[in-house]
Protein backbone atom coordinates (compact mmCIF):
# COMPACT_ATOMS: atom_id res chain seq x y z
CA UNK A 1 0.00 0.00 0.00
CA UNK A 2 1.42 3.39 -0.95
CA UNK A 3 2.68 5.55 1.91
CA UNK A 4 0.18 8.28 1.04
CA UNK A 5 -2.88 6.10 1.65
CA UNK A 6 -1.75 5.28 5.19
CA UNK A 7 -2.47 8.90 6.21
CA UNK A 8 -5.69 9.07 4.20
CA UNK A 9 -7.53 7.03 6.80
CA UNK A 10 -6.37 9.48 9.51
CA UNK A 11 -7.81 12.56 7.75
CA UNK A 12 -10.25 14.24 10.17
CA UNK A 13 -11.10 16.95 7.63
CA UNK A 14 -13.09 15.15 4.93
CA UNK A 15 -13.81 17.14 1.80
CA UNK A 16 -16.67 17.34 -0.60
CA UNK A 17 -16.32 17.71 -4.32
CA UNK A 18 -16.89 21.17 -5.77
CA UNK A 19 -20.03 20.02 -7.65
CA UNK A 20 -21.63 18.95 -4.36
CA UNK A 21 -21.26 22.39 -2.74
CA UNK A 22 -24.10 24.89 -2.70
CA UNK A 23 -23.44 28.62 -2.36
CA UNK A 24 -26.26 30.85 -1.05
CA UNK A 25 -26.79 34.56 -0.52
CA UNK A 26 -27.34 34.06 3.19
CA UNK A 27 -24.06 32.15 3.38
CA UNK A 28 -22.21 35.08 1.80
CA UNK A 29 -23.75 37.52 4.28
CA UNK A 30 -22.85 35.28 7.23
CA UNK A 31 -19.29 34.92 5.87
CA UNK A 32 -18.77 38.69 5.59
CA UNK A 33 -20.24 39.27 9.05
CA UNK A 34 -18.06 36.54 10.58
CA UNK A 35 -14.90 38.02 8.97
CA UNK A 36 -15.71 41.45 10.38
CA UNK A 37 -16.31 39.94 13.80
CA UNK A 38 -13.02 38.01 13.59
CA UNK A 39 -11.09 41.18 12.69
CA UNK A 40 -12.71 43.10 15.56
CA UNK A 41 -12.02 40.39 18.10
CA UNK A 42 -8.42 39.86 16.88
CA UNK A 43 -7.82 43.60 17.23
CA UNK A 44 -9.18 43.38 20.76
CA UNK A 45 -6.78 40.52 21.53
CA UNK A 46 -3.86 42.56 20.15
CA UNK A 47 -4.82 45.62 22.21
CA UNK A 48 -5.11 43.46 25.30
CA UNK A 49 -1.69 41.96 24.60
CA UNK A 50 -0.08 45.41 24.21
CA UNK A 51 -1.79 46.83 27.30
CA UNK A 52 0.46 47.36 30.33
CA UNK A 53 -0.93 47.12 33.83
CA UNK A 54 0.67 47.83 37.20
CA UNK A 55 0.47 45.12 39.84
CA UNK A 56 1.15 46.38 43.38
CA UNK A 57 2.93 44.08 45.83
CA UNK A 58 3.57 44.52 49.55
CA UNK A 59 6.80 43.22 51.09
CA UNK A 60 8.99 43.84 54.12
CA UNK A 61 11.54 46.61 53.48
CA UNK A 62 14.96 45.02 54.07
CA UNK A 63 17.06 48.02 53.00
CA UNK A 64 19.86 49.15 55.32
CA UNK A 65 21.92 52.32 55.47
CA UNK A 66 19.91 54.01 52.73
CA UNK A 67 19.41 57.70 52.03
CA UNK A 68 16.20 59.54 51.25
CA UNK A 69 15.54 62.84 49.54
CA UNK A 70 12.96 65.37 50.70
CA UNK A 71 11.78 67.95 48.18
CA UNK A 72 9.89 70.95 49.48
CA UNK A 73 8.45 74.25 48.32
CA UNK A 74 6.97 76.32 51.17
CA UNK A 75 6.06 80.01 51.32
CA UNK A 76 6.04 82.16 54.47
CA UNK A 77 4.43 85.50 53.53
CA UNK A 78 4.95 87.18 56.94
CA UNK A 79 8.54 86.43 57.88
CA UNK A 80 11.74 87.45 56.00
CA UNK A 81 14.32 84.97 54.77
CA UNK A 82 17.02 86.29 57.09
CA UNK A 83 15.08 85.03 60.11
CA UNK A 84 14.28 81.57 58.75
CA UNK A 85 16.47 78.55 59.47
CA UNK A 86 15.97 75.03 58.14
CA UNK A 87 17.30 72.24 60.35
CA UNK A 88 17.30 68.44 59.97
CA UNK A 89 17.94 65.84 62.64
CA UNK A 90 17.29 62.13 63.09
CA UNK A 91 17.52 59.37 65.68
CA UNK A 92 20.97 58.34 64.42
CA UNK A 93 22.36 61.52 66.00
CA UNK A 94 23.06 63.27 62.72
CA UNK A 95 22.16 66.95 62.65
CA UNK A 96 22.25 69.30 59.69
CA UNK A 97 21.72 72.78 61.10
CA UNK A 98 21.16 75.78 58.88
CA UNK A 99 20.72 73.55 55.81
CA UNK A 100 21.35 75.34 52.54
CA UNK A 101 22.82 72.70 50.22
CA UNK A 102 20.20 72.08 47.54
CA UNK A 103 17.86 74.62 49.19
CA UNK A 104 17.18 78.14 47.95
CA UNK A 105 15.55 81.06 49.71
CA UNK A 106 13.52 83.53 47.65
CA UNK A 107 12.65 86.88 49.15
CA UNK A 108 9.01 87.75 48.61
CA UNK A 109 7.49 91.21 48.47
CA UNK A 110 4.92 92.07 51.18
CA UNK A 111 1.46 90.59 50.75
CA UNK A 112 0.05 94.08 50.23
CA UNK A 113 2.31 94.42 47.18
CA UNK A 114 1.37 91.08 45.63
CA UNK A 115 3.94 88.78 47.25
CA UNK A 116 5.99 88.45 44.06
CA UNK A 117 9.59 87.22 44.06
CA UNK A 118 12.22 89.92 44.46
CA UNK A 119 15.08 89.97 41.95
CA UNK A 120 17.71 87.30 42.43
CA UNK A 121 20.47 89.82 42.93
CA UNK A 122 18.71 90.86 46.15
CA UNK A 123 18.28 87.34 47.50
CA UNK A 124 21.34 87.40 49.78
CA UNK A 125 21.32 89.77 52.74
CA UNK A 126 25.14 89.61 52.87
CA UNK A 127 26.27 90.40 49.34
CA UNK A 128 29.81 90.09 48.06
CA UNK A 129 30.35 93.81 48.64
CA UNK A 130 30.03 93.20 52.38
CA UNK A 131 32.81 90.62 52.64
CA UNK A 132 35.33 93.10 53.99
CA UNK A 133 37.41 93.04 50.81
CA UNK A 134 37.91 96.81 51.11
CA UNK A 135 39.60 96.59 54.50
CA UNK A 136 43.27 96.47 55.28
CA UNK A 137 44.63 93.04 54.23
CA UNK A 138 46.11 92.73 57.72
CA UNK A 139 42.78 93.48 59.40
CA UNK A 140 41.65 90.85 61.91
CA UNK A 141 38.25 91.44 63.45
CA UNK A 142 37.46 90.18 66.91
CA UNK A 143 34.95 87.46 67.67
CA UNK A 144 33.96 89.00 71.03
CA UNK A 145 35.00 86.07 73.18
CA UNK A 146 33.78 83.33 70.86
CA UNK A 147 36.09 81.07 68.83
CA UNK A 148 36.48 82.02 65.19
CA UNK A 149 34.54 79.81 62.75
CA UNK A 150 36.63 77.27 60.84
CA UNK A 151 35.47 78.66 57.47
CA UNK A 152 36.47 82.25 58.25
CA UNK A 153 38.10 84.32 55.51
CA UNK A 154 41.12 84.73 57.75
CA UNK A 155 42.02 82.07 60.26
CA UNK A 156 41.30 83.08 63.84
CA UNK A 157 39.42 86.23 62.82
CA UNK A 158 35.84 87.38 62.37
CA UNK A 159 35.99 89.95 59.57
CA UNK A 160 32.28 89.99 58.68
CA UNK A 161 29.00 90.12 60.56
CA UNK A 162 28.13 86.63 59.31
CA UNK A 163 31.35 85.23 60.79
CA UNK A 164 30.57 86.82 64.16
CA UNK A 165 27.09 85.25 64.08
CA UNK A 166 28.60 81.83 63.32
CA UNK A 167 31.07 82.27 66.16
CA UNK A 168 28.26 83.10 68.59
CA UNK A 169 26.22 80.10 67.42
CA UNK A 170 29.17 77.75 67.95
CA UNK A 171 29.14 78.54 71.69
CA UNK A 172 25.32 78.77 71.95
CA UNK A 173 25.20 82.54 72.47
CA UNK A 174 22.27 84.66 71.37
CA UNK A 175 23.29 87.27 68.80
CA UNK A 176 20.38 89.70 68.52
CA UNK A 177 20.62 92.64 66.13
CA UNK A 178 24.38 93.01 66.30
CA UNK A 179 24.47 96.15 68.41
CA UNK A 180 27.99 97.20 69.38
CA UNK A 181 29.45 94.68 66.96
CA UNK A 182 31.86 96.56 64.71
CA UNK A 183 31.45 94.28 61.71
CA UNK A 184 27.63 94.40 61.76
CA UNK A 185 27.49 98.15 62.29
CA UNK A 186 29.88 98.63 59.36
CA UNK A 187 27.66 96.48 57.11
CA UNK A 188 24.43 98.05 58.36
CA UNK A 189 23.06 94.68 59.40
CA UNK A 190 20.29 95.89 61.72
CA UNK A 191 19.12 98.61 59.30
CA UNK A 192 18.93 96.19 56.38
CA UNK A 193 17.20 93.61 58.57
CA UNK A 194 14.55 96.16 59.54
CA UNK A 195 14.08 97.02 55.87
CA UNK A 196 13.12 93.39 55.21
CA UNK A 197 10.70 93.06 58.13
CA UNK A 198 7.57 93.24 55.98
CA UNK A 199 8.86 90.78 53.39
CA UNK A 200 8.07 87.10 53.05
CA UNK A 201 10.18 84.12 52.08
CA UNK A 202 9.87 80.98 49.99
CA UNK A 203 12.06 77.97 50.73
CA UNK A 204 12.49 75.62 47.81
CA UNK A 205 14.84 72.72 47.14
CA UNK A 206 15.84 69.27 48.28
CA UNK A 207 17.46 67.61 51.28
CA UNK A 208 19.20 64.25 51.49
CA UNK A 209 18.74 62.58 54.85
CA UNK A 210 19.26 59.19 56.46
CA UNK A 211 16.35 56.84 55.91
CA UNK A 212 15.54 56.63 59.62
CA UNK A 213 13.07 58.31 61.95
CA UNK A 214 13.74 62.04 62.09
CA UNK A 215 12.37 65.51 61.60
CA UNK A 216 13.06 68.74 59.79
CA UNK A 217 11.71 72.13 60.71
CA UNK A 218 11.65 75.76 59.68
CA UNK A 219 12.03 78.03 62.70
CA UNK A 220 13.16 81.62 63.34
CA UNK A 221 16.71 82.59 64.25
CA UNK A 222 20.02 80.83 63.99
CA UNK A 223 19.97 77.40 65.65
CA UNK A 224 22.51 75.96 68.06
CA UNK A 225 22.81 73.23 70.69
CA UNK A 226 22.65 74.05 74.36
CA UNK A 227 23.59 70.92 76.24
CA UNK A 228 21.21 68.24 74.97
CA UNK A 229 18.70 70.80 73.73
CA UNK A 230 18.24 72.19 70.23
CA UNK A 231 17.38 75.88 70.53
CA UNK A 232 17.01 78.95 68.32
CA UNK A 233 17.95 82.58 68.82
CA UNK A 234 14.47 84.15 68.89
CA UNK A 235 15.45 87.72 69.80
CA UNK A 236 15.12 89.17 66.30
CA UNK A 237 11.87 87.31 65.73
CA UNK A 238 9.94 88.63 68.73
CA UNK A 239 11.60 92.08 68.87
CA UNK A 240 9.91 93.16 65.69
CA UNK A 241 9.31 96.86 64.93
CA UNK A 242 6.94 95.96 62.06
CA UNK A 243 3.26 96.86 62.51
CA UNK A 244 1.65 93.40 62.38
CA UNK A 245 4.63 91.34 63.51
CA UNK A 246 5.96 88.06 62.19
CA UNK A 247 3.84 84.90 62.10
CA UNK A 248 4.24 81.44 60.68
CA UNK A 249 1.35 81.65 58.26
CA UNK A 250 2.50 79.36 55.45
CA UNK A 251 1.53 77.58 52.26
CA UNK A 252 3.01 74.18 51.38
CA UNK A 253 3.04 74.28 47.59
CA UNK A 254 4.72 70.92 47.30
CA UNK A 255 6.24 68.30 49.60
CA UNK A 256 7.36 64.85 48.53
CA UNK A 257 9.76 62.20 49.70
CA UNK A 258 11.92 60.81 46.89
CA UNK A 259 11.84 61.46 43.15
CA UNK A 260 8.74 62.19 41.15
CA UNK A 261 7.44 59.40 38.93
CA UNK A 262 7.58 59.94 35.14
CA UNK A 263 4.29 60.98 33.57
CA UNK A 264 4.04 57.72 31.60
CA UNK A 265 4.36 55.69 34.77
CA UNK A 266 1.71 57.80 36.47
CA UNK A 267 -0.73 57.19 33.61
CA UNK A 268 -0.25 53.44 33.96
CA UNK A 269 -0.89 53.62 37.69
CA UNK A 270 -3.97 55.80 37.23
CA UNK A 271 -5.31 53.21 34.83
CA UNK A 272 -5.59 50.81 37.74
CA UNK A 273 -8.01 53.22 39.45
CA UNK A 274 -6.11 52.83 42.72
CA UNK A 275 -5.58 56.34 44.17
CA UNK A 276 -3.43 55.01 47.00
CA UNK A 277 -0.72 54.09 44.48
CA UNK A 278 -0.74 57.50 42.76
CA UNK A 279 2.51 59.24 43.71
CA UNK A 280 1.26 62.59 42.44
CA UNK A 281 -1.29 62.75 45.25
CA UNK A 282 1.03 64.15 47.91
CA UNK A 283 -1.34 64.86 50.82
CA UNK A 284 0.27 68.15 51.86
CA UNK A 285 0.40 69.77 48.44
CA UNK A 286 -1.36 73.17 48.35
CA UNK A 287 -1.94 73.18 52.12
CA UNK A 288 -2.38 76.62 53.72
CA UNK A 289 -2.32 77.49 57.43
CA UNK A 290 -2.89 81.02 58.74
CA UNK A 291 -2.46 82.65 62.15
CA UNK A 292 -1.99 86.12 63.66
CA UNK A 293 -0.20 84.76 66.73
CA UNK A 294 3.61 85.04 66.45
CA UNK A 295 4.07 82.36 69.13
CA UNK A 296 2.44 79.56 67.18
CA UNK A 297 3.62 76.07 66.33
CA UNK A 298 2.56 73.77 63.48
CA UNK A 299 3.44 70.09 63.52
CA UNK A 300 2.98 67.53 60.76
CA UNK A 301 3.41 63.84 61.58
CA UNK A 302 4.33 61.97 58.41
CA UNK A 303 4.34 58.20 57.84
CA UNK A 304 6.66 57.37 54.93
CA UNK A 305 6.25 54.15 52.92
CA UNK A 306 9.04 53.07 50.56
CA UNK A 307 7.77 52.49 47.03
CA UNK A 308 9.48 50.99 43.98
CA UNK A 309 8.30 51.36 40.41
CA UNK A 310 9.62 48.67 38.06
CA UNK A 311 8.92 49.34 34.36
CA UNK A 312 8.34 46.65 31.79
CA UNK A 313 11.56 44.80 30.94
CA UNK A 314 13.63 46.40 33.71
CA UNK A 315 15.30 43.09 34.64
CA UNK A 316 16.71 42.64 31.12
CA UNK A 317 18.59 45.92 30.95
CA UNK A 318 22.32 45.87 31.48
CA UNK A 319 24.28 47.50 34.26
CA UNK A 320 25.94 50.88 33.87
CA UNK A 321 29.75 50.80 33.75
CA UNK A 322 31.35 49.51 36.94
CA UNK A 323 28.09 49.81 38.89
CA UNK A 324 25.54 47.02 38.77
CA UNK A 325 22.73 49.37 39.82
CA UNK A 326 22.13 52.96 40.85
CA UNK A 327 22.14 51.86 44.49
CA UNK A 328 25.84 51.01 44.17
CA UNK A 329 26.78 54.62 43.38
CA UNK A 330 27.91 56.53 46.50
CA UNK A 331 25.26 59.10 47.35
CA UNK A 332 27.95 61.75 47.86
CA UNK A 333 28.59 61.99 44.11
CA UNK A 334 24.91 62.15 43.13
CA UNK A 335 23.46 65.67 42.88
CA UNK A 336 20.26 66.53 44.71
CA UNK A 337 17.30 65.37 42.63
CA UNK A 338 19.00 62.39 40.95
CA UNK A 339 18.82 59.97 43.86
CA UNK A 340 16.36 57.09 43.35
CA UNK A 341 16.53 56.75 39.56
CA UNK A 342 17.96 53.41 38.33
CA UNK A 343 19.84 52.65 35.12
CA UNK A 344 17.16 50.09 34.28
CA UNK A 345 14.39 52.68 34.37
CA UNK A 346 13.24 51.75 37.87
CA UNK A 347 12.37 54.45 40.40
CA UNK A 348 12.84 54.20 44.17
CA UNK A 349 10.57 56.74 45.82
CA UNK A 350 8.16 57.08 48.74
CA UNK A 351 4.50 57.62 49.48
CA UNK A 352 3.31 59.16 52.72
CA UNK A 353 0.31 59.83 54.88
CA UNK A 354 0.11 62.72 57.34
CA UNK A 355 -1.71 64.01 60.40
CA UNK A 356 -1.30 67.57 61.65
CA UNK A 357 -1.45 69.44 64.93
CA UNK A 358 -1.18 73.13 65.80
CA UNK A 359 -1.02 75.00 69.08
CA UNK A 360 -0.26 78.36 70.62
CA UNK A 361 2.93 78.48 72.67
CA UNK A 362 1.09 80.47 75.33
CA UNK A 363 -0.97 77.38 76.15
CA UNK A 364 -4.72 77.24 76.71
CA UNK A 365 -7.47 75.30 74.96
CA UNK A 366 -9.11 75.16 71.54
CA UNK A 367 -12.39 76.59 72.83
CA UNK A 368 -12.61 78.97 69.86
CA UNK A 369 -12.59 75.99 67.51
CA UNK A 370 -15.21 74.15 69.53
CA UNK A 371 -12.83 71.83 71.40
CA UNK A 372 -12.75 72.90 75.03
CA UNK A 373 -11.39 69.52 76.06
CA UNK A 374 -8.22 70.03 74.01
CA UNK A 375 -5.59 71.67 76.25
CA UNK A 376 -2.09 72.78 75.21
CA UNK A 377 1.08 73.12 77.25
CA UNK A 378 3.05 76.35 77.40
CA UNK A 379 6.45 76.90 75.82
CA UNK A 380 8.25 75.68 72.74
CA UNK A 381 9.67 77.12 69.54
CA UNK A 382 7.45 78.82 66.95
CA UNK A 383 7.75 77.34 63.50
CA UNK A 384 6.67 74.56 61.18
CA UNK A 385 7.85 71.08 62.15
CA UNK A 386 7.73 67.88 60.09
CA UNK A 387 8.29 64.65 62.01
CA UNK A 388 8.64 61.61 59.73
CA UNK A 389 8.58 57.91 60.55
CA UNK A 390 9.64 55.11 58.20
CA UNK A 391 7.25 52.21 57.63
CA UNK A 392 8.75 48.67 57.76
CA UNK A 393 6.71 47.73 54.69
CA UNK A 394 7.48 48.48 51.06
CA UNK A 395 5.19 48.75 48.04
CA UNK A 396 6.42 47.47 44.67
CA UNK A 397 4.51 48.65 41.60
CA UNK A 398 5.52 46.28 38.81
CA UNK A 399 4.60 46.83 35.16
CA UNK A 400 3.39 43.68 33.40
CA UNK A 401 1.56 42.75 30.24
CA UNK A 402 -1.90 41.31 30.69
CA UNK A 403 -0.95 38.19 28.68
CA UNK A 404 2.06 36.57 27.01
CA UNK A 405 2.57 36.29 23.26
CA UNK A 406 1.61 32.62 23.48
CA UNK A 407 -1.59 33.65 25.21
CA UNK A 408 -2.21 36.15 22.41
CA UNK A 409 -1.85 33.43 19.73
CA UNK A 410 -4.11 31.12 21.70
CA UNK A 411 -6.72 33.86 21.92
CA UNK A 412 -6.52 34.53 18.17
CA UNK A 413 -7.02 30.83 17.39
CA UNK A 414 -9.96 30.67 19.78
CA UNK A 415 -11.52 33.75 18.21
CA UNK A 416 -11.18 32.43 14.64
CA UNK A 417 -12.30 28.89 15.45
CA UNK A 418 -15.17 29.93 17.68
CA UNK A 419 -16.46 32.58 15.29
CA UNK A 420 -16.35 30.32 12.24
CA UNK A 421 -18.04 27.46 14.15
CA UNK A 422 -20.88 29.68 15.28
CA UNK A 423 -21.13 31.20 11.79
CA UNK A 424 -21.35 27.71 10.25
CA UNK A 425 -24.12 26.76 12.67
CA UNK A 426 -26.03 29.95 11.87
CA UNK A 427 -25.58 29.46 8.12
CA UNK A 428 -26.74 25.83 8.42
CA UNK A 429 -29.83 26.88 10.38
CA UNK A 430 -30.73 29.60 7.88
CA UNK A 431 -30.23 27.21 4.96
CA UNK A 432 -32.34 24.42 6.50
CA UNK A 433 -35.04 26.89 7.45
CA UNK A 434 -35.16 28.27 3.91
CA UNK A 435 -35.54 24.73 2.49
CA UNK A 436 -38.43 23.91 4.80
CA UNK A 437 -40.22 27.15 3.98
CA UNK A 438 -39.75 26.41 0.28
CA UNK A 439 -41.24 22.90 0.66
CA UNK A 440 -44.25 24.27 2.53
CA UNK A 441 -44.98 26.76 -0.24
CA UNK A 442 -44.65 24.06 -2.91
CA UNK A 443 -47.22 21.89 -1.15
Amino acid sequence: MPAKSRFTRLDAFTKTVEDARIRTTSGGIVTIASLLIVLYLVWGEWSDYKRIVVHPELIVDKGRGEKMEIHLNISFPRIPCELLTLDVMDVSGEQQTGVMHGVHKFRLAPVSEGGHVIESKALDLHSEEDKATHLDPKYCGGCYGAPAPPNAQRSGCCNTCEEVREAYASVSWAFGRGENVEQCEREGYSERLDAQRKEGCRIEGGLRVNKVVGNFHVAPGRSFSNGNMHVHDLNNYFENPAEHGHTFTHTIHHLRFGPQLPEEATKNIKGKNLPWTDHHLNPLDQTTQATDDPAYNYMYFVKVVSTSYLPLGWEKRQSHGSFQSAKDIPHEILPIGSHGYGFDGSVETHQYSVTSHKRSLSGGSDAQEGHKERLHARGGIPGVFFSYDISPMKVINREERTKTFTGFLTGVCAVIGGTLTVAAAIDRGVYEGALRVKKIHQQ
